[in-house]
């Protein structure tokens, strides 16, 4: 289960004291870079042929040793050389002491293929089943370099090389995308503080409107790179819901602080910062005096929303022109 919200029990979740992680550099996902991403991924595919829909492998896959059993041979051409999932759920169903390390790699499989919700069942049946000991030496021996990319938020991937934060992520994602973001949320409690992690749960937190625990889980969080300053701007978001302007200003500010940090996150940083000024800013039209000023002659007055729309429209360019204009434009 997830973290109660009381008093005395919430902390950072951030800091990870390991010095070897599962860990990749994260990378943040743009429109543009995106079509550049598919493009190129397109026609990597079609050079690297059917080895393009297979399980990810940081570097050369392993070899198999001379002296492996049936067993291990089987679930390594099928890890290694398919790309269907159901060769691997076959020998689960052959070989009872493997089940679970081919059911949750069978998961990891679909869900890089796109399918959550068949990978959140294989991956959650995965978990539910004890392998024995020869399943658990061929994972240590074969499965260090397998390399999942999970989406810990919103256009944020994080590389995680097989292990229970790879299988974790990816099934708390596949949560989130089938609409069960509580279940979410409550499939990370056991992992252990990283930057991946406090973003995966401040996503599903900040979802359902739990922004205490995400001001909590996020206290004291600077902008060291790009999966810090996208945490940054989901504190700043659950800060002003809160109505803590001024803390969600100075997150805002930690984000805009680091000239290297994406420019898409840079760009989401202004107009929060831009929409909290004019939130601070605006003030109710004078409604009860439309239809006096209409009398007297002024019914330019008459459509304060229409005021209120230039209004806004003058501020956010006198911003824009202050962060991006000419000096003393």
């Amino acid at each position: 289960m997830s973290e109660p919200s009381v008093p005395g029990v919430r902390g950072a979740i951030f800091w990870d004291t390991r010095d070897i992680t599962p860990f990749r550099n994260g990378h943040v996902r743009t429109s543009v870079g995106g079509l550049a991403e598919g493009l190129s991924g397109a026609i990597w595919g079609f050079l690297k042929g059917k080895a393009a829909g297979r399980i990810d492998v940081a570097g050369d896959v392993p070899r198999l040793k001379r002296l492996a059993g049936k067993t291990a041979k089987s679930v390594y051409d099928a890890v290694f050389t398919s790309m269907e999932p159901d060769r691997l759920i076959t020998l689960a169903r052959s070989y009872p002491g493997w089940a679970g390390l081919c059911y949750v790699i069978a998961g990891l499989l679909v869900y890089k293929h796109g399918g959550y919700f068949r990978a959140s069942e294989l991956l959650q049946r995965g978990l539910s089943i004890r392998i024995d000991d020869a399943a658990s030496q061929f994972s240590a021996s074969y499965l260090r370099r397998v390399v999942t990319r999970v989406e810990v938020a919103e256009r944020i991937d994080v590389p995680v090389l097989f292990s229970e934060e790879s299988v974790f992520l990816a099934l708390s994602h596949c949560f989130r995308e089938t609409g069960q973001t509580a279940e979410a949320l409550d499939a990370l409690a056991s992992l252990p503080p990283s930057l991946p992690t406090a973003l995966a749960r401040c996503t599903a937190a900040a979802a359902l409107e739990r922004h205490a625990d995400v001001v909590a889980w996020t206290e004291g969080l600077r902008n060291t790179d790009d999966l810090s300053a996208a945490l940054l701007l989901i504190r700043a978001q659950s800060l002003r819901v809160l109505g803590e302007r001024e803390a969600a200003q100075a997150a805002l500010v930690e984000v805009l602080r680091r000239k290297k940090t994406s420019l898409a996150l840079r760009n989401d940083a202004l107009t929060d910062r831009a929409l909290s000024k004019l939130e601070v800013r605006q003030r109710p039209s004078p409604r009860p005096f439309v239809a006096e000023r209409v009398r007297r002659g002024k019914p330019e007055d008459a459509e304060p929303d229409a005021v209120d729309g230039i209004r806004k429209d003058i501020e956010v360019r006198r911003m824009w022109n202050k962060d991006f204009g000419e000096p003393g434009g």
